[in-house]
């Protein structure tokens, strides 16, 4: 990714790594992932956040075009996680005439990272929640967003081209030069947001209210695309996110963990059930999906059956970890109905059913189907009286 120009005044100098597998070492990212860092020139040079270590030398590289013969007077750091903030003491000894902005937390943290003498305290400029930075004709207010997603974030808006440097806020999984703008921006922003940042609703909401009070024309985020045009939509999707609300209320995920196939038929044979009934149903077979497609469409569907074998006298591993994972994204407001496995002790129902009553607001169907082995006319019976009751709900 080559230096990108957002205004006459604001580059873009991130960096595209299109060879990287897994994001947080536990996301796959097929189409890669964006780092992005910029730059505003005016009487003062300001350059806001760097990048990941894996893209260092193109950043440098992009940082040296955009500069020019000019020298930055300052760094702001929205977010101090190493694929934003990994560059901070290279850039610092580098420049070592530059000041780096950012609040208390984020010298504390960049303390823990890089030690206290990687920043010399004269050279810090903190600053606290609303306060503002004059580089001459554009000004940046510093808006705190503890928690979205680590506590020392915040946002910069620039009064003067209505810009909202976002932090991790509308970022997005994929690389920017493989993102077409007439594609999905939806499909890996909500992938991005629900299992990086899903878990602090409540802190996003906060942030959206101070947003609803600034004129903004174009979101910078640090991962993906920069956002113009009809904003609207960008938000009223982190508005449904945030607040834990299915984007589909009717739609219905059927979510398998099967060992031989068997609970897998059974689930597809409920899923063929509920279309017969006239519902949307999405099917996932959890042991050849990884978690975050799941964890994503169990937050967009308003409904969920989750189908699972019992392995050991416990969850097959596959379920097991998306109820983890929805438990520590603070998975709630559902209806979820329940389906197991089990030759001769089947206990997925009621490993399930506790984990999902450590939830907020989680309906489980009473209706519960249990099948030997593999499902027969009683089994389906059950999935028949299920279908009835979730479809109704």
């Amino acid at each position: 990714m080559s230096v990108q120009k957002i205004s006459n005044a604001i580059l873009g100098v991130g960096v595209d790594d299109t060879t990287i597998d897994l994001f947080e070492s536990q996301y796959p990212v097929p189409t890669g992932v964006s780092y992005n860092s910029y730059v505003i020139l005016d009487e003062k040079v300001a350059i806001l956040d760097t990048v990941d270590n894996r893209a260092t030398d193109a950043w440098l590289a992009n940082l040296t075009e955009a500069l020019g013969d000019r020298m930055p007077e300052y760094l702001v750091v929205s977010h101090m996680e190493p694929d934003h903030g990994a560059n901070i003491a290279r850039l610092a000894a580098k420049y070592p005439d530059m000041k780096v902005v950012g609040n208390a937390k984020t010298f504390m943290y960049m303390e823990q990272f890089f030690g206290p003498d990687a920043v010399a305290k004269e050279r810090r400029v903190v600053v606290k929640d609303g306060e503002s930075l004059s580089l001459g004709s554009h000004t940046l207010t510093f808006v705190f967003a503890p928690m979205v997603h680590w506590p020392e974030v915040m946002v910069s808006y620039e009064s003067s081209e209505k810009v909202l440097f976002s932090a991790d806020g509308f970022g997005r999984f994929g690389a920017v030069a493989k993102f077409d703008e007439k594609a999905d921006w939806a499909s890996e922003a909500r992938r991005y947001y629900l299992n990086i940042v899903g878990k602090y609703g409540p802190q996003v909401q906060a942030l959206l209210k101070k947003a609803a009070a600034l004129d903004i024309a174009t979101i910078c985020p640090l991962h993906g695309p920069v956002l113009t045009g009809d904003l609207g939509k960008y938000l009223a999707y982190y508005d449904t996110w945030s607040s834990y609300k299915p984007e589909e209320p009717e739609k219905i995920l059927v979510a398998s963990a099967s060992i031989h196939g068997h609970t897998r038929a059974a689930a597809h044979t409920m899923a063929e059930k509920l279309r017969a009934k006239g519902a949307k149903v999405v099917e996932m077979d959890l042991t050849r999906t990884d978690v975050s497609y799941a964890v994503t469409e169990a937050f967009r569907c308003g409904k969920i059956v989750l189908a699972c074998a019992t392995y050991d006298g416990f969850l097959f591993p596959p379920m097991e970890s998306l109820l983890t994972h929805l438990k520590t994204k603070a998975f709630q407001n559902r209806t979820v109905g329940l389906m197991e496995n089990g030759t001769w002790a089947p206990m997925a129902a009621k490993l399930m059913r506790a984990e999902l009553e450590g939830m907020k607001n989680i309906t489980i169907c009473e209706n519960v189907v249990t099948i030997r082995s593999a499902a027969n006319a009683a089994a389906e019976a059950q999935m028949d009286a299920l279908a009835d009751e979730i479809v109704a709900k």
